[in-house]
């Protein structure tokens, strides 16, 4: 009898591993680089301030315009992935952030990096839509827990690798050459995918064609589901939750226990590698999509009592790296079930509309996140910080659990 993977309960034999796991391969592989992506300039910032003569709070909104400009395009791209196939849409996000970053290496003026930021942030725009539309529609059911909790790993990957690519390369030659790296990692992925795309094309009766919408799946008619609404308020909470714990929450935690800076400066990485390990248990927890918001709030939860000690406890500086491992680890448990509840909310033939919007929470929550969390540290109200992140990772818990209660069906036009 030839090699089979195991059926479903429905007795629908599963595609062989091999093919769903050359699928999520791919598409991590590009999630990779948006989150790298993400972090092309910060880790460069002390070489920028000196040779584009700017502040940081100049510096800073080169962030914004980043983040700003992804969040129209990925509303937007979703609807080009619905209608176009995700496989030339994720090319040109690639492509777009290769140039972006070979630009930010041949700018000489604060204004042509900027220029080059729209840039950056029109291609990161693209990923997420591409990335759920190939992994709910090309993966086998059973496995999406997997596949979603590889997705979540390669990103905090990608964030890990930009200051460990850039910086060393920006120390041993300068940060033009850092950047031109950059836009050549992107291009290679690019390459890569190019020849290995035959896996990421959808079949012809899986894709959305210029009017083939049927009655009820109109092409904004997702845009009434209020789940999806409560998706988009929990991603952007998220949002804020991942801009304190990158940006803020670490000094944050020197200023309050004394912590060593050598110590302040693995804390991000050690949240970010027990994040990714939470990830993997979360992709077993997910297999049953039917607790999805308990998987979440019990993540959520245990981060939320973490951040609270830190904030409100004395502790020994030794202990604080521990515990924003304890946070990163109970937070990916979460991951997996999370793009879960999102998948849930989602009409078929939609997917790309649905967390293109969906996600374009998490640009917005990343743009606003820093100016409120920003004016705490600089009024030195370092454990406010803290508690602001615990109530953020309370709101998470809250929407979760909403997203279960609320229609997932179009409301009827008025």
């Amino acid at each position: 009898m030839p090699a089979m993977a195991s059926s479903t309960a429905g007795s629908v034999p599963l595609p062989p591993l091999r093919q769903d796991a050359g699928v999520i391969g791919l598409v991590g592989l590009a999630h990779l680089v948006s989150h790298f992506s993400q972090l092309l300039l910060a880790p460069l910032f002390p070489w920028l301030k000196d040779a584009l003569n700017a502040s940081y709070v100049e510096l800073g909104f080169l962030m914004t315009i980043f983040f700003v400009v992804s969040c129209g395009v990925q509303a937007a791209s979703g609807f080009l992935v619905d209608r176009h196939g995700p496989r030339p849409v994720l090319f040109g996000g690639l492509a777009l952030v290769g140039l972006a970053g070979f630009g930010f290496a041949a700018s000489t003026s604060y204004w042509m990096m900027a220029a080059f930021a729209v840039v950056a942030g029109v291609g990161n725009g693209v990923f997420h839509p591409v990335d759920y539309t190939l992994l709910n529609r090309k993966v086998s059911a059973p496995r999406l827990g997997h596949a979603y909790s590889f997705h979540g790993i390669t990103g905090s990957l990608g964030w890990a690798l930009a200051p460990a690519l850039l910086v060393p390369l920006a120390i041993a030659f300068s940060w033009r050459v850092a950047l031109a790296a950059a836009g050549a990692l992107a291009w290679v992925v690019m390459l890569v995918l190019w020849l290995k795309r035959d896996r990421l094309d959808l079949p012809k009766a899986a894709a959305t064609t210029p009017g083939a919408a049927k009655a009820g799946d109109a092409t904004f008619d997702f845009l009434r589901i209020p789940a999806v609404w409560m998706c988009f308020a929990f991603f952007l909470a998220y949002a804020g939750v991942l801009s304190v714990v990158q940006a803020f929450a670490p000094e944050a935690a020197r200023q309050l226990h004394g912590v060593p800076v050598a110590l302040v400066a693995a804390c991000l990485t050690i949240y970010m590698v027990c994040s990714a390990g939470g990830m993997v248990l979360g992709g077993f927890l997910a297999s049953d999509p039917s607790r999805c918001e308990r998987i979440v709030a019990a993540g959520f939860g245990l981060a939320a009592v973490v951040a609270l000690v830190i904030g409100l406890a004395p502790l020994p500086a030794l202990a604080i790296p521990a515990l924003f491992g304890a946070m990163g680890f109970a937070s990916g448990i979460a991951g997996p079930s999370r793009d879960l509840l999102v998948k849930r909310s989602t009409p078929e033939n939609a997917s790309g509309r649905v967390f293109g919007i969906v996600y374009s929470g998490l640009d917005i929550g990343q743009a606003i996140a820093p100016l409120v969390f920003g004016s705490l540290m600089d009024h030195g109200r370092y454990a406010g910080v803290w508690l602001g992140l615990v109530a953020l990772q309370a709101l998470l818990i809250a929407s979760a659990f909403n997203v279960r209660r609320v229609r997932r069906t179009a409301l009827a036009p008025a």
